[in-house]
Order: structure tokens, then C-alpha cells, then sequence
């Protein structure tokens, strides 16, 4: 049995700047997407996200965790009651989840799409 480990100390991200494919809903948001390491079917990917202030709808189609180092932010499912978000929460977001994603004060997180 082979055992793979991927170390990604020395890693060289990719920078991707404003690849988000929601749709801006207000303000005027930009983000940087530093991925440090995508799976070689590309259907897993990791890094650090940044993101500015301003609210998207989302709607996810894949399973994502996130670990958030900066910021304060808002998801508020369709017909559902805000989740409120800061600095130090770790959570994960199921596929199907479909709403709004606003980003109050700068956000940076740790984030891992599978």
C-alpha cells in the first residue's frame, strides 16, 4: 500500500484574482484565490481565499470546509435564518446549500473544495 503525502511548506500557489463565478449581488467585491494544491482530476483543491466586502449568491455544487483566519461575514440560506461568521470559525458548507454569501469586513480563509 502506498501511502501519499503532499507537503505544501514550500508550495507555489496559484493566484487567480477575481475567479469567483458567483454572481456580485452589491457592493463592489473582488477576491484572490491563492490554491496551493488541486488534485490531479482537478476535483479537489485547497488554498486561501480573499475576498473584499460585498454579497454574492451562491450555490454550491460541491462540499467545501473552511477555516477562517480574518474577517466577518453573512451566509443566509434561501428562506433560512443568517449564519453569522468571524475570525476563528471553522465550518463546512454542504452541496445544495443555496443563498447569499456577504462579506462585511475583509475576509481570508483557509478553504478546501472536495
Amino acid at each position: 500500500m502506498s501511502i501519499k503525502v503532499k507537503a505544501l511548506r514550500d508550495a507555489q500557489p496559484e493566484v487567480l484574482l477575481d475567479a469567483t463565478p458567483w454572481e456580485k449581488l452589491s457592493g463592489d467585491p473582488h477576491t484572490v484565490n491563492l490554491n496551493a494544491y488541486t488534485s490531479e482530476d482537478g476535483s479537489k483543491i485547497m488554498g486561501t481565499w480573499i475576498c473584499t466586502p460585498g454579497k454574492w449568491a451562491v450555490d454550491y455544487n460541491k462540499w467545501e470546509y473552511c477555516d477562517f483566519r480574518e474577517g466577518y461575514c453573512i451566509l443566509t440560506p434561501d428562506g433560512g435564518e443568517p449564519i453569522h461568521l468571524k475570525a476563528g470559525d471553522i465550518f463546512v458548507v454542504e452541496p445544495g446549500f443555496k443563498g447569499t454569501w456577504e462579506v462585511v469586513e475583509t475576509v481570508r480563509k483557509y478553504f478546501v473544495f472536495a
